[in-house]
């Protein structure tokens, strides 16, 4: 029979892993990437204008950009409320796995690293609990995710072309 540790380790692996598809779809549902994308260089490319005529006391560019401050709100809101509900979700979604995992693993050992972390894991053989090796595995799982769907890792990057 194998390890109950070395089965707590994989299932938390698969764990942190679906939690990183299902992040990664819930944004791609809530938030328009090229969209985002367009609105963030829209309002860098105002606040840069803005900043050039205070420095310059360009009191026409003021008024024109002033005109232009509440389409930029508009979109600041839009954005804030995608963001809003994409992290709520996942907030919750997240919540709700985790009281999963530590009603049932909860001061569990629940893998062994190979070598020592200082003041993460105790002596050989390096035994970890679910919250340091959760974050561990979310690591790896998110990049992972993100690699094979070729979405960027957070707001505002690049996409991702093959």
């Amino acid at each position: 029979m194998t390890d109950p540790v070395f089965f707590y380790a994989i299932v938390v692996f698969l764990i942190s892993l679906m939690m990183a598809f299902l992040s990664i779809w819930i944004r791609q549902k809530f938030v328009n990437q090229e969209q985002f994308m367009q609105w963030q260089a829209e309002i860098k490319a105002w606040n840069e204008e803005k900043r050039r005529a205070v420095k310059s006391g360009d009191k026409k560019l003021l008024a024109k950009l002033k005109r232009r401050e509440k389409r930029i709100l508009q979109i600041q809101s839009k954005m804030f409320k995608s963001q809003t509900i994409t992290l709520i979700l996942n907030m919750g979604l997240f919540i709700g796995i985790w009281q999963i995992l530590t009603f049932y693993l909860g001061n569990k050992t629940v893998a062994y690293l190979p070598f020592s972390i200082p003041f993460l894991t105790g002596p050989p053989p390096y035994p970890v609990n679910l919250f340091y090796w959760y974050i561990l595995c979310s690591f790896l799982s998110t990049t992972i995710a993100s690699r094979v769907l070729g979405t960027p890792m957070g707001f505002g990057t690049q996409i991702q072309r093959k």
